[in-house]
């Protein structure tokens, strides 16, 4: 059906794809029409914090095994940079740095504006910004990095606006450390704490941020959406009015 500018379609229903819940959203012109998923477990991601990742026996918010691809020893490390001709051998960061010392923690997403890949800067900071990862689901729906989202707790019934930050996760069960606190959720750090229920529902907005404007904070995402007329209003949402299940799954 098309729709004038401006205007929203009713709530279209539920499908179930690749194990997770999809309901179509309302389509307000210019963005593209949103989509919900309701994630099946939801693991904290610290990576682009300047903090998350460091030699042995340093403090940090994460353990390096989660630092490569789905915290499996042994495979590619996605977390932290590497040096170029060695991708075992981590970057420090120098003595400018928020962490000398400790490695540098990388996002998916990042600002264009900085193209040297030491600067702690050209990444999304975990412990500042509400972001998701991009899971396969999400990415053949339409959703891209740099997206605005919505993200909505049937727990705690609170809701707040982030992007997608990351990727690196196929199944997209990830958020930052910032977006499960602003959520309610008591975290700390991304060792092996989990929302284990399904019970977080993300609202992506496809192409809502073609420039790929990059954001130093909540405040600034915030507004952003607001004046892009995004809504983190989930009264209305099917998934978010479903019953909250009572069983636990397994770290993706």
């Amino acid at each position: 059906m098309r729709l004038l500018p401006g205007t929203w379609s009713l709530l279209t229903g539920l499908v179930l794809s690749a194990g997770s819940l999809v309901a179509a959203t309302p389509r307000r012109s210019p963005v593209r029409a949103p989509f919900e998923i309701l994630t099946r477990r939801m693991d904290v991601d610290v990576d682009g914090a300047p903090n998350a990742y460091g030699p042995p026996g340093t403090r940090t918010l994460d353990v390096l095994k989660n630092a490569h691809y789905r915290g499996r020893k042994g495979a590619e490390i996605v977390g932290f940079l590497t040096d170029d001709d060695h991708p075992n051998v981590p970057v420090l960061q120098g003595a400018h740095d928020p962490y000398p010392g400790l490695y540098i923690s990388q996002t998916a997403f990042t600002n264009p504006a900085i193209q040297d890949e030491k600067n702690m800067r050209r990444y999304v900071d975990a412990t500042r910004i509400n972001y998701i990862v991009l899971g396969d689901e999400a990415r053949r729906l339409g959703a891209r990095l740099g997206d605005f989202v919505a993200v909505y707790s049937r727990r705690t019934h609170r809701s707040v606006y982030g992007i997608v930050g990351d990727d690196g996760n196929p199944s997209g069960n990830e958020g930052s450390l910032h977006l499960l606190q602003a959520l309610g959720y008591p975290f700390h750090d991304g060792r092996d704490e989990a929302v284990e229920r399904r019970e977080i529902v993300v609202r992506f907005f496809p192409h809502s941020n073609p420039h790929d404007r990059f954001f130093r904070s909540q405040a600034a995402l915030d507004a952003s959406a607001v004046q892009l007329g995004l809504s983190r209003d989930f009264s209305t949402s099917l998934l978010a009015m479903a019953s909250h299940p009572k069983q636990s799954h397994p770290r993706d």
